[in-house]
């Protein structure tokens, strides 16, 4: 058992960690809301004082702010969608018996060590060119004429990059909960007569249902702040300017910083929105 001394000992030892991390996440945080609070036009004047709350009330009322949200929304559940549906139908494939099952698991994982640029890149150029890509050339096979993925399906193209980028990730948290389902369990079902589907629905779903609220609360995360994809591809065209990409246009494009900052303070808010309701609705299965 822990002595008061050891307590105090420990806690001192991870004092400077705790300090370093809250500094870490504080001051950027501060240094934001103090921007959004300021007219810092860097090349147009520079620091022209305060400007209250200016640029939160320019900022949400400009007109690209709520397709930015909807924009990001989109996305983010498109993506999961696609990633959880498509990651529990692999993760029982790659969980069945097969010739080369490692390479083929390697082969599923691999796109997620590719940067987003890189596959962004390879998607742009390689699949949906409209005169070159590969999309085209089927396309044109089946006697259809070619489309222009990033400017008549560009949030559709997203997703499906981002998709693509994050589907390995999905597979393989969703694998590791498959590979640890009661066998028997299923046997028993199998000889009792019950159908695959019951099964699945039965036994395999809820069995995977931590898993997939890891997934979603994971992914969620991280798809919140997408701008690599859009920035290679669209760069903000189309509808497809989220919420950060929007932030990115007005401090580095616009040169207006108090404005961006007060539109990352809106994305703090919107992800904390975010974080509170898959803690409270979906978070649930963690406890159980």
């Amino acid at each position: 058992m822990a002595t008061q001394h050891s307590r105090t000992a420990a806690r001192v030892m991870m004092a400077p960690a705790v300090i370093l991390l809250l500094g870490w996440m504080l001051v950027p945080l501060c240094m934001t809301l103090y921007f959004s609070f300021k007219k810092y036009l860097p090349l147009r004047g520079g620091d022209l004082g305060w400007a209250g709350f200016d640029n939160y009330v320019r900022f949400v009322t400009s007109s690209a702010f709520w397709p930015s949200v909807q924009a990001t929304l989109i996305i983010v559940g498109g993506v999961l969608i696609i990633t959880v549906v498509l990651g529990i139908v692999l993760a029982l494939l790659l969980d069945q018996p097969m010739w080369g099952q490692g390479i083929v698991r390697i082969l599923v994982i691999a796109p997620f060590f590719v940067m987003p640029t890189v596959s962004a890149l390879v998607w742009k150029n390689m699949f949906m060119d409209p005169v070159n890509g590969l999309f085209a050339h089927l396309w044109q096979f089946f006697g259809f004429a070619p489309i222009e993925w990033l400017s008549q399906a560009s949030l559709q193209s997203i997703i499906l990059i981002v998709a693509w980028q994050w589907l390995p990730f999905a597979t393989l948290i969703l694998l590791t909960a498959v590979q640890s389902l009661d066998g028997e369990q299923l046997e028993a079902a199998e000889m009792d007569g019950a159908p695959p589907v019951s099964r699945f629905i039965s036994i395999i779903l809820p069995h995977l249902a931590r898993a997939v609220t890891v997934v979603v609360l994971i992914q969620t995360i991280f798809l919140l702040s997408i701008f690599a994809e859009i920035f290679v591809t669209t760069q903000g065209s189309f509808g497809t300017r989220t919420l950060t990409y929007l932030i990115y246009q007005r401090v580095l494009e616009s040169q207006n910083v108090g404005l961006g900052s007060a539109g990352g303070i809106y994305a703090v808010i919107l992800a904390n929105i975010v974080a509170i309701f898959l803690m409270r609705i979906v978070g649930k299965n963690l406890d159980k």
